[in-house]
This record gives structure tokens, C-alpha cells and sequence, in this order.
């Protein structure tokens, strides 16, 4: 018999959703839905990575406790969390190696580049 809670909702809705908020917050840390809060999309991979981490530490626990229905599920958010990251990883690699874009402010006038005003200009004065 399932166990239900005064809300209504059984052990296993409660597991799905315990399972879903992970997800989001993985997601919404790695930069793939806005924050629920400020609308803005925010990245933190430390977080994101922690959220995984989380699950996995679940799915590990609660081996051999879980329906087929939780476990699959459980292992599709996973793979599915898994994919992202390591895609935001290779992202944030190839941004951090990258060039700057051309015409892309840098802090001052690129290396070899005259000044906005002359020598030549500033004695006519």
C-alpha cells in the first residue's frame, strides 16, 4: 500500500519531485533556464556540479529501494544533467581560450595603435 502524506502526495511523488528540484537547480546553475528569482539567466558550474553530486550520492543510497519508474527516472535526469555540464565545461574552456572578438573593447587601444591624440597634434595647439 502507498504511503500518502496530509498534502496528498505518495513517497513516490515526493521522490520525483525531490528529484525534479535538483534538476532545475542544475539546470538554472549552469545557465540553461532564468532564475526563477531575479528572471536572469546566472551560471555557477561549482553549484551545478554540487546539484549532480547530489543525485549521485541519492541514486547510490536509495540502490535497490527504487521502482523502475524512479530508478529510470533517476538515471534519465542524471545522463541527462551529465550531458549539460560537460557541454557547459567545454563552453567555458573554449571562452576562456578564445581570442577577444575583433572590435571588442580590451581596456585601452590595441598594441601598436596611435593614440587618440598625436604629439604632432598636441603642439599646434
Amino acid at each position: 500500500m502507498e504511503e500518502t502524506k496530509p498534502a496528498g502526495l505518495s513517497r513516490r511523488d515526493m521522490f520525483l519531485a525531490l528529484v525534479h528540484s535538483f534538476q532545475s537547480s542544475a539546470m538554472q546553475q549552469m545557465g540553461k533556464i532564468p532564475s526563477p528569482f531575479s528572471g536572469q539567466i546566472e551560471r555557477d558550474l561549482d553549484q551545478a556540479r554540487l546539484s549532480i553530486d547530489m543525485l549521485e550520492m541519492l541514486e547510490e543510497r536509495t540502490s535497490g529501494n527504487l521502482t523502475g519508474e524512479e530508478g529510470r527516472f533517476l538515471k534519465h535526469v542524471l545522463t541527462e544533467l551529465r550531458l549539460n555540464y560537460v557541454a557547459e565545461k567545454d563552453e567555458e574552456t573554449k571562452r576562456a581560450s578564445a581570442p577577444p572578438a575583433a572590435g571588442a573593447p580590451q581596456g585601452g587601444p590595441p598594441a601598436g595603435s596611435a593614440p587618440a591624440e598625436s604629439s604632432e597634434q598636441a603642439g599646434g595647439i
